[in-house]
């Protein structure tokens, strides 16, 4: 969904852009029970990552690698030209992880029932391929619910009409944002949970049922958030964004809760981009109610650009739930592709962050001594997350070239600026509302 605010002029990087190559994004199932040297037998499947093109020899790959379905770890390795890539992925792997176990299940029972909500616009295009995969998911009781917002031609409503009458419900709002969207959505729903995802994603066919078993498992649990990896790597963009970490969280599951802050987490709640990320959550539907659902002065769509995962998922937890997240939840994301993206989603990211914080403080001003108690690290960590980042996680599009791709210093300066554009987007999306 589109911006209001413009971005600033761009700048253009040809060195940096020209080092960065493409890379196959794969996806491999291991058998961990066979023994160690018999990588062949192990591999139970080598596939190209949901819409991303075919594998090939000769050049990186990026890799999801699991252990009998379960989402472990990412790997990134060269294929030689003639090379067998599940050989070649499989061994590095075991290189990389020599002792990896695999993770263990949340025990919990039948997921509940819960609505999809996908809120969209203007990308029918894209659309149809996140809906294809989730009505193929194998949870036991769900709907998709689609919400178009504030359309300006009738793509939308003409591709459920044609394609997906019997199987998805369709929803127009016409004010613009995306919390605005999904508010639409929660108003709509009957359902004990309540799940989100953006139209350019693919969802694994297990992604609902992992997403939601930890509400049946779990009753003070008001949020699930899960992986997100990228479905394509073939743009310098693209490359760079997942270089510096993307919009995933890791595989180690994490337990956010409230009565028990984390210990390697100071700010906590306030470092909410750490929970997950609105592409791939799912909120208990009375909690979410309860705290008021999403802000709609926050969110892509209005002046703040963003924060409106962030702002449901501190609100969610500063009213006693506790949020967490689960790497076997998995969607594949389409990144965006050009340059001007990137630099825009670095803006937007800094100014979301900030516009969510405010939005916070407005709202629920009884928040404010916490907030200023952890202030000054506060301080600290925003210029951190913004800093030049020269080295790239290990298992990440990037670590092959540590030193060639650094994360540009302009777009550093992008997300500052963003960040001090962010209150003034949430007031300026505030007085736009009234």
């Amino acid at each position: 969904m589109p911006s209001t605010p413009s971005t600033p002029a761009k700048t253009q990087h040809p060195t940096t852009r020209s080092l960065l190559r493409d890379v196959a994004v794969a996806d491999l199932d291991l058998d961990p029970d066979l023994a160690p040297d018999s990588e062949h037998d192990a591999v139970l499947s080598l596939t190209p990552a949901p819409g991303g093109p075919p594998l090939r020899a000769g050049g990186p790959v990026y890799a999801l690698v699991r252990l009998r379905g379960r989402p472990v770890a990412t790997v990134l390795t060269t294929v030689p030209a003639g090379a067998d890539p599940a050989h070649v992925l499989a061994t590095a792997f075991r290189a990389q992880y020599p002792a990896h176990e695999p993770p263990t299940s949340i025990s919990g029972g039948t997921p509940p029932r819960t609505t999809v909500v996908v809120a969209t616009r203007e990308r029918a295009d894209r659309l149809g391929r996140a809906l294809d995969s989730l009505l193929a998911q194998d949870h036991p009781d769900f709907r998709v619910v689609v919400v178009d917002n504030a359309p300006r031609t009738p793509a939308t409503r003409d591709l459920i009409a044609t394609h997906y009458a019997h199987s998805v419900t369709y929803l127009h709002e016409p004010v613009p944002g995306l919390a605005t969207a999904h508010n639409r959505g929660v108003a709509a729903t009957d359902s004990p949970v309540v799940a989100f995802t953006d139209d350019d994603v693919v969802a694994d066919p297990r992604w609902l049922s992992a997403l939601t078993t930890p509400f049946a498992a779990d009753p003070r649990t008001g949020c699930v958030t899960g992986l997100i990896l990228p479905a394509r790597l073939t743009t310098p963009a693209q490359v760079l964004l997942e270089s510096h970490g993307g919009f995933a969280k890791g595989f180690a599951p994490r337990l956010y809760d409230p009565a028990a802050p984390p210990a390697d987490q100071p700010l906590f709640p306030f470092t909410a981009g750490s929970f997950g990320s609105g592409a791939n959550m799912a909120f208990r539907t009375s909690a979410l109610r309860a705290v008021g659902g999403f802000d709609p002065a926050t969110g892509t769509g209005t002046p703040a650009r963003g924060g409106d995962d962030l702002y449901a998922f501190v609100r969610i937890l500063t009213a006693g739930r506790r949020l967490r997240y689960t790497p076997d939840a998995l969607v594949w994301h389409h990144h965006r592709e050009t340059w001007q993206d990137l630099r825009n989603q670095a803006y937007g990211y800094g100014a979301g962050l900030t516009a969510y914080l405010t939005a916070v403080l407005c709202r629920h001003p009884a928040l404010l001594p916490a907030l200023l108690a952890k202030l000054p690290r506060g301080l600290a960590y925003a210029r951190a997350i913004t800093a030049h980042r020269e080295t790239p996680a290990a298992g990440v599009p990037g670590a092959h070239g540590t030193q060639q791709h650094p994360w540009p210093r302009t777009l550093s300066r992008l997300e500052r600026r963003g960040m001090l554009y962010g209150p003034v987007g949430y007031a300026r999306a505030r007085w736009g509302s009234r």
